[in-house]
């Protein structure tokens, strides 16, 4: 459905403005379908993401600052996040033998026992987009980047 339809306006001041609404959009919208399968879960879209970063260190220790560094949401208060991990049992924190004010944090098997069985009742959420194909799929990344490092060469955007 066109964004004209999906919030009843007609028209847009530009084609940017019509973007950048259409980027909000759409994001928000793949963000709600992801949060309805991960509720079924008691998981968070933050905790989930902690957890897929936890399961990507392959049994190496993170840190709050690498988590926060990784993060898809960047506003998230990664310390409250792996407090519920913990809480949980999906994630455990231990001290660090060398320096003992570092914490380090790592996926418990409860945490990857989980995200195995998200992985199973997600796997209808990448056919959102299967519709665009492999090439189409490449460009919309693509096209997605070029957003980003235009923002971050531009210094009249800060």
């Amino acid at each position: 459905m066109r964004i004209e339809e999906e919030i009843k306006q007609s028209s847009f001041k530009s084609e940017y403005e019509k973007a950048v609404i259409n980027i909000l959009f759409t994001g928000n919208w793949l963000n709600l379908r992801q949060s309805q399968v991960f509720k079924s879960f008691g998981i968070t879209t933050q905790q989930y993401n902690v957890l897929r970063i936890l399961r990507g260190r392959k049994g190496e220790a993170a840190t709050v600052k690498l988590l926060n560094e990784r993060m898809l949401d960047k506003s998230s208060n990664v310390s409250r996040l792996v407090d519920k991990l913990v809480q949980k049992k999906w994630a455990v924190r231990k001290f660090n033998t060398s320096d003992r004010r570092q914490v380090d944090i790592f996926i418990t098997q409860d945490g990857m026992d989980l995200l195995e069985q998200i992985k199973e009742e997600t796997s209808g959420l990448d056919q959102l987009l299967s519709g665009l194909g492999r090439e189409k799929l490449a460009q919309l990344n693509d096209t997605l980047d070029k957003i980003r490092e235009t923002y971050a060469s531009n210094s009249d955007c800060d």
